[in-house]
């Protein structure tokens, strides 16, 4: 991969949360693929910053499960297996499911959750596939992170990097966003309703298409 002629543009947050959230969505969308080596040199060059920067964004990768790294080699972006898949998928509907209920019994969904539907709903509207990267993995954190435990906040959080990773994989980009979007507005209206077992019927549901559809990434092709 070439490197960009101009510093890539970030947000205006901290340098250091703006560069890591940029590689992240970088990552998440596959403009960084599996497997390619992510070094200090490289994130100075693209981004103009200083080396102890681009260290501590690569550090932070590495500790969401973005980049792996073995030792005295380069970090590179995590390649999933077929089983790493199985398991997320197990671990992330666990969790998620259990969030759902916690919330529906309340009733009142965050505004992080409405934010990212409407974000949702202007994805589908425009194509817009880094968009859906970005209000998919808001909208889902921000579900377990209002279910009011903290303990589950801190295992989704454990477990993001590698949802990011199926969300930009090529098995889950041939989703049609419109059809994502409405899946997480069902979600989102049952949980409206304080109606636990529609709430929950629906997020697995949604959970089991993007599973097969990740996991037909791996199926060998004939």
């Amino acid at each position: 991969m070439s490197a960009p002629t101009s510093p890539i543009p970030v947000s205006t947050t901290t340098l250091s949360d703006a560069v890591f959230d940029s590689l992240r969505q970088r990552i998440a969308t596959g403009e960084i693929a599996p497997g390619e080596r992510v070094t200090e040199a490289r994130v100075v060059g693209e981004y103009e910053i200083a080396r102890p920067t681009a260290k501590a964004c690569i550090e932070r990768l590495v500790g969401v499960g973005l980049l792996q790294r073995a030792t005295y080699k380069s970090a590179t972006v995590t390649e999933l297996t077929a089983d790493d898949v199985d398991d997320l998928f197990l671990a992330r509907t666990t969790i998620e499911v259990t969030a759902a209920r916690l919330l529906a019994d309340v009733g009142e969904v965050p505004r992080a959750m409405l934010e990212a539907q409407r974000a949702l709903d202007i994805a589908g509207e425009f194509d817009d596939r880094p968009g859906l990267v970005r209000a998919d993995i808001d909208f889902h954190s921000s579900m377990v992170r209002a279910s009011g435990s903290k303990r589950l906040a801190r295992m989704y959080e454990m477990v993001t990097g590698e949802i990011l990773l199926t969300i930009g994989s090529a098995g889950h980009r041939r989703a049609s966003i419109a059809d994502v979007a409405a899946e997480h507005s069902g979600v989102l209206d049952a949980l409206r309703s304080r109606d636990a077992d529609t709430a929950v019927r629906r997020l697995t549901d949604h959970l089991d298409s993007a599973h097969l559809r990740v996991r037909r990434a791996f199926e060998p092709t004939s």
